[in-house]
């Protein structure tokens, strides 16, 4: 690693051409009903499963001082 000179080594056209279409990307996007799908799913349908799971299950456990054999439900 040490002393190496890491401008002469040859580039891959192939990852050049990746980092740019990422770097570039915001450039392209467009509002696809796909693309309108899969946002809505991540921003929408997944946060609300996860916080209706954590809202339903909240004080159900708890398993503080609990022991061999004692019952982990409290509720």
């Amino acid at each position: 690693m040490a002393g190496l000179k890491h401008v002469d080594m040859a580039l891959d056209p192939a990852i050049v051409r990746l980092a740019n279409m990422q770097t570039n990307r915001y450039k392209y996007f467009r509002w696809t009903p796909r693309a309108a799908r899969v946002n809505f799913v991540f921003m929408i349908v997944i946060p609300s499963i996860v916080g209706l799971i954590a809202y339903k299950t909240d004080g159900k456990w708890d398993f503080r001082a609990k022991r061999k054999g004692d019952d982990p439900r409290e509720y």
